[in-house]
């Protein structure tokens, strides 16, 4: 939590530094997810599984350069199937996100434009704590990396892979521990007021 306060506040302080031509959009972002949960015990098998996300964001941009910076708070809902043995079970991970990006444009006229992006995110559970025996941790990080399109200057299709840098989930058995990793294919749309 504190690393998000840290990571806030160093924005603020950002923005309020940089000159007056920057521009501060806020919109909506919402999109499709694929996540593939991995286990460090090789016995246990898991499938990709869709879900959804969506919440308000907020991008910063210095037009001269084209560097910016993109956030969000996106509610998220991502599934896991996981087999092992004989057992199957299938669970929803609901977590709220907050992606914060560095993110340079390149326009290709006054139309249309073009992005890559990358930051960390950070993840709080506010779902079940449990994946069947796994205890679900409370916060979890993860690292973005994306592309996509920007449409008369409102409208942003995007393409974002998230990979774990901590785990998000861990199970203790007999002296053993075994943990949960979760990385995630997203496709987004975003309108800019």
């Amino acid at each position: 939590m504190k690393k998000v306060l840290s990571t806030l506040a160093l924005m603020a302080c950002i923005m309020m530094a940089l000159p007056a031509q920057a521009q501060l959009k806020f919109g909506l972002k919402g999109g499709l997810n694929i996540s593939k949960v991995t286990f460090s015990a090789s016995d246990i098998n898991s499938d990709n599984r869709t879900g959804f996300f969506i919440g308000p964001m907020a991008e910063f941009t210095i037009p001269v350069i084209g560097v910016g910076i993109d956030a969000a708070a996106l509610y998220t809902q991502s599934g896991a199937k996981v087999e092992y043995e004989n057992e199957s079970y299938d669970k929803n991970l609901k977590t709220i996100e907050i992606p914060v990006n560095l993110k340079y444009n390149f326009g290709l006229g006054s139309m249309a434009g073009v992005y890559v992006a990358a930051g960390p995110q950070f993840g709080f559970n506010v779902g079940s704590g449990h994946l069947g025996d796994y205890d679900i941790k409370d916060c979890n990080t993860t690292f973005n990396v994306g592309a996509g399109v920007k449409l008369i200057s409102h409208l942003q299709i995007g393409v974002n892979y998230n990979f774990s840098i901590n785990k998000v989930a861990k199970y203790e058995e007999e002296g053993k521990k075994y943990d949960m990793k979760k990385n995630t294919w997203q496709v987004s749309l975003a309108y800019l007021f």
